[in-house]
């Protein structure tokens, strides 16, 4: 029995234990677009679900996504659809996988402003504190999500410090980048003294982790944390792919501080020392020129 068959033979067992009824998957079609996980579109008696798997990522990756997915559909968003999960397994003598609802690709009208929109829906959703119940995965990186209730202390330990730390470990990070990164540390405060609350983000919204759908515009593969809903801003920003629409529609919903585009850079820097970590090459010299600019 092959892989494939292993996992559909445990998706069936688990499912009739969760959800005590039988689901049996008929057919199966390969999808692409990723760029890390297999992933199929599954015909079972239940209707399409969408499946994805692999057994060389961190072992709970899938787990946590579960988590984060659930986490978005608390803002019950009406201009933003997320995939319904399922089933989530950690890696064993199996791959871990994340069987979720499946979200049929098309497109509806407007659907920047529902995305602007449903951003701001998903970002009203708050608590009190800077974080989240457990740590996940930005790509396959680990994030440090123990919370706190200053963000300026979250931010620059739980996010730029824990990711220095990890490429200090597999990357070169050299006597003179630990200056200007301990620098940064020092002075960065001063540009993030605008004192926000805790708002519930995706995490990882580059344009690759938003679809079109038959529905409206859906987020995939997010690593939900609750930080300044400007951080989402980070990442929207650094490599495009979102039009002027998008932004407007938030802003008319739910609008953004003063400021914060001044404090864009701060935000992008953590995805461009996540792609140093990951990637390697020139994205050290450029998050070090966005560090210089802040001290």
């Amino acid at each position: 029995m092959n892989i494939v068959s292993q996992l559909f033979k445990h998706i069936e067992q688990k499912h009739l234990e969760e959800f005590g009824n039988k689901l049996t998957i008929n057919n199966h079609n390969s999808l692409g677009g990723g760029c890390i996980n297999h992933a199929l579109k599954l015909e079972t008696n239940q209707g399409a679900l969408f499946l994805k798997w692999n057994s060389s990522v961190p072992t709970d990756l899938f787990i946590r996504e579960a988590e984060s997915l659930n986490e978005l559909h608390k803002s019950n968003n009406e201009f933003l659809q997320f995939p319904k999960p399922l089933l989530a397994k950690e890696i064993d003598k199996l791959p871990g996988y994340l069987l979720t609802s499946y979200l049929q690709p098309g497109h509806s009208i407007d659907d920047d402003e529902k995305l602007g929109r449903g951003l701001a829906t998903l970002h009203r959703i708050s608590q009190n504190q800077f974080g989240f119940k457990n740590n996940n995965y930005c790509g396959a990186t680990l994030q440090d999500n123990s919370v706190k209730t200053n963000w300026i202390d979250f931010y620059l330990e739980n996010r730029i410090g824990h990711l220095i730390k990890l490429i200090k470990k597999n990357r070169g990070w050299h006597e003179n980048d630990e200056k200007t990164s301990a620098a940064f540390i020092k002075k960065a405060p001063l540009s993030l003294s605008h004192n926000p609350k805790p708002s519930l983000i995706h995490g990882d919204l580059w344009s690759g982790n938003r679809m079109s759908t038959s529905q409206g515009p859906a987020l995939i593969d997010p690593c939900a944390c609750y930080c300044d809903r400007e951080f989402e801003m980070g990442i929207m920003t650094m490599f495009g792919g979102f039009s002027s629409r998008v932004f407007e529609a938030y802003n008319e919903a739910y609008p953004l501080p003063h400021g914060w585009r001044e404090r864009n850079n701060i935000y992008q820097l953590y995805h461009i020392l996540n792609h140093y970590y990951l990637f390697g090459g020139h994205y050290k010299q450029q998050a070090l020129e966005i560090m210089r600019r802040f001290i």
